[in-house]
């Protein structure tokens, strides 16, 4: 995002066109849902290669079926999250909670949410270190090499390395994670398809039987899985409990659904449509894989052998499927690349989503503006990043590579934030009781009152969840509650600390400004041919809103420009500083333009540029800019007639070669007024059309056999308007003219107004 500012008057003078003093921000670059899901997937994907061996390890052979029944129930969580997105565009879990039941619990969220982002991170990075470390173990076996790896030592240095890979790539932006990520999901997904095509030719084979249904007497707990109740008989008397304990140790396999409503500010247009292709895509892929892998191990991995793959079950896979020996060690190698892909793709997915979450905290005035500054080159907001990875690294260190430990204390955070999204959401249905573009299915009405019983079932099994995993995971319940309320302390003493600093406006968007050259298309961002949108008001930017709705980015850019126009006394020769032309006002302006632009899934390019003379200025702008067309809303002290007489004045005043432009005044109905500057062909109506075609017809036979066109018809019209206006008769002409322009202005004031 680029917004430009002026230089001195002097320069201004002399090369008769604005200066411009460039500004970034860490402003989107819209991604596409299958880059959105990609994002996503590279988290709750990447699940598959872990998930189901830990859930096995905790509860026993029937922990297959408690992973497909959380896959079931993230599609379930997936439609609370779209609905908060179909309320807010920066639709978290913070902002959510924060409108729903106040500020208090929704630091609390951020805090619990947070544990589990720096949770996901290593556990993906460890995840793959020790996939490749397992490799390459085996392979030093069979070439009787006596030397071997130290597993956890080796994945968490593996771990380290990718965190601070994708760190860096994070501070360069968004494009460049989302570009990687759908191109990790390439790789995957083939792997995926040979996977399930030899797993069933193996099965097809050697035949198999389902893992054991999830029932009291097949449920085997492992001495670490029920935390505080195993002094009790409950997990073995009481089925519910059972099965609540056994979906707790599998919450890990749908990670990443956070990340859905953090990317949903960047997804483009139409976004909410958008966003729920890509859920679908994430629900069937993880559906697929994540359940897949677990099922498989389980059925093709014989069981005395089993234990030894639960850091890596889809290389346990690849060498007991049917084929030979060379062929099976191949593709584990392709495995463990893939793996690696992913799981790598997950820390950077991790890296996404806290940023935006803090991102979220800090406009709200809990961190500082500091936090949110831009990073100088690339317009990201670094200084977040920077904590966040830290913690990462420190969290890997911390764990020594043990998958385990990583994946018992991981469920923690992630239920809570679940829990108190959905408890949100469900408040809203009634606290805000509006119309939505989507909701949680299964409503019902009684008496006039919505009963919201989908929304109600699914907060409600995530509440149990988060009950049940607080007596049975004592580690992720000692560590989660620890980090929590250290986050929550830090957020409180952050917020009073920023508060008391005066920071009254932490909502608006950051810029950076830096001295750049003329205003051109190169300097701003844009094309040759975009359009050219003024805004001056924060309040009434109903014609960037029309413009939005109906222009295609990917094909025109849109350059919005505030004009800063000055008195001439404070056009003298000194050089004006950036702060003089950039305000809060600027910033309260051109953090609406994003809010605005960001709903709607499009890019803009920002600009301010100083001015004496407001339509000098903003025809000058449009002329170095090469605009085709340039946008305004009504002038609070001149009519819509008056303003394009103007314009067509200034635009004769142009140094030569002066452009085409289009001028369009919208209406707060949005009614559109079109003007052409300059000489160009008219824009005939379909009405206007048709008189000209009667009139020929009209004519053609009167003046047979003399050959007449449409165009002999306007050439002898307007020579006869001429003759006309120039005789005795010129009085009635005008009359006649304004009786004309009366009606037209009639018709348009009862048009009807625009959503």
């Amino acid at each position: 995002m680029k917004i430009d500012l002026a230089g001195s008057s002097q320069q201004r003078r002399t090369s008769g066109a604005p200066r411009v003093l460039v500004a970034t921000t860490a402003m989107l670059a819209f991604i596409s849902f299958w880059r959105a899901a990609a994002i996503v997937l590279n988290d709750m994907g990447s699940s598959a290669f872990y998930a189901g061996a830990i859930a096995e390890h905790f509860v026993g052979k029937a922990g297959p079926w408690f992973i497909l029944a959380i896959m079931c129930l993230a599609y379930a969580v997936r439609s609370v999250y779209i609905e908060s997105c179909s309320m807010f565009v920066r639709g978290g879990v913070y902002r959510v909670v924060k409108e729903a039941m106040g500020s208090t619990l929704a630091k609390f969220s951020v805090s619990a949410l947070m544990f589990d982002y720096i949770l996901t991170g290593p556990i993906s990075g460890v995840s793959a270190g020790l996939y490749l470390v397992g490799l390459l173990n085996e392979l030093l076996h069979y070439a009787h090499y006596q030397f071997v790896l130290p597993v956890n030592a080796t994945a968490a240095a593996f771990a380290i390395l990718v965190t601070i890979y994708f760190w860096w790539e994070n501070v360069k932006g968004i494009p460049e994670s989302s570009e990687k990520a759908l191109r990790i999901m390439y790789v995957t997904t083939v792997m995926v398809v040979v996977m399930l095509v030899w797993c069933g030719y193996t099965l097809w084979t050697k035949g198999a039987h389902l893992p054991p249904l999830p029932s009291l007497r097949n449920l085997t707990f492992s001495s670490d899985a029920l935390g505080w109740l195993k002094h009790t008989r409950l997990p073995y008397t009481i089925g519910l409990v059972g099965i609540l304990i056994g979906l707790g140790h599998s919450v890990l396999a749908m990670s990443g659904e956070e990340t859905m409503a953090q990317v949903y500010r960047e997804i483009e247009h139409p976004k909410l449509r958008n966003l729920e292709k890509a859920g679908f895509i994430i629900f069937v892929y993880s559906l697929i894989f994540t359940a897949g892998v677990a099922f498989f191990a389980v059925m093709i991995i014989p069981d005395d052998v089993r234990g030894n793959f639960f850091d890596n079950p889809i290389g346990g896979l690849a060498m007991y499927m049917t084929g030979p020996l060379l062929l099976r060690l191949a593709f584990r190698a392709f495995v463990v690349i893939v793996g690696v892909l992913m799981l790598a793709g997950a820390v950077n997915t991790a890296i996404v989503g806290s940023n935006g979450v803090l991102n979220r905290v800090s406009e709200d005035g809990i961190l500082p503006d500091w936090f949110r500054r831009p990073h100088r080159r690339f317009g990201t907001s670094h200084r977040i990043l920077n904590l966040v990875v830290g913690l990462q690294l420190l969290t890997i260190i911390l764990s020594g590579g043990n998958i385990f430990i990583l994946g018992e204390a991981y469920a923690f955070g992630v239920m809570w934030s679940f829990a108190m999204k959905g408890l949100a959401v469900l408040v809203l249905r009634y606290k805000e009781p509006g119309q939505r573009e989507f909701r949680v299915p299964l409503n019902f009405k009684i008496a006039g009152v919505e009963i919201p019983v989908g929304l109600g079932l699914i907060t409600l099994v995530l509440v149990a969840l988060c009950v049940v995993n607080l007596f049975t995971k004592q580690v992720a319940t000692i560590s989660g509650v620890a980090f929590t309320i250290a986050f929550f302390a830090v957020f409180e003493l952050s917020e009073k600390i920023t508060k008391k600093r005066g920071a009254a406006h932490a909502d608006l968007d950051q810029f950076n400004l830096e001295p750049g050259g003329d205003l051109t298309p190169e300097a701003v961002g844009v094309r040759p041919g975009n359009v050219l949108v003024m805004v001056r008001n924060y309040n009434t930017l109903y014609h960037l809103g029309a413009i939005l709705r109906r222009t295609d980015t990917q094909k025109q850019d849109i350059a919005v420009l505030h004009l800063r126009l000055l008195e001439r006394a404070a056009s003298g020769e000194h050089e004006l500083e950036a702060e003089q032309l950039f305000s809060r006002e600027e910033q309260e302006l051109f953090t609406r333009c994003l809010n605005l632009a960001e709903k709607m899934g499009k890019t803009v390019r920002l600009a301010v540029a100083p001015a004496t003379e407001k339509w000098d200025g903003i025809l000058r702008a449009a002329q170095g800019l090469k605009s085709s067309a340039v946008i305004l809303g009504l002038s609070p002290k001149r009519s819509i007639a008056e303003e394009a007489r103007i314009a067509g004045l200034a635009w004769e005043a142009l140094p030569p070669p002066r452009p085409q432009l289009t001028l369009e005044i919208y209406s707060p109905n949005c009614q559109e007024h079109v003007f052409y500057l300059g000489p160009h062909a008219p824009h005939l109506t379909p009405k206007e059309i048709d008189l000209l075609h009667c009139l020929w017809l009209e004519l053609s036979n009167d003046v047979a056999p003399e050959e007449l066109h449409h165009r002999d018809v306007v050439h002898f019209a307007l020579n006869e308007l001429v003759r006309e206006a120039h005789n005795s008769g010129r009085e009635e002409l005008l009359e006649r003219l304004r009786e004309h322009l009366r009606e037209i202005r009639d018709q348009r004031a009862r048009a009807p107004k625009c959503d």
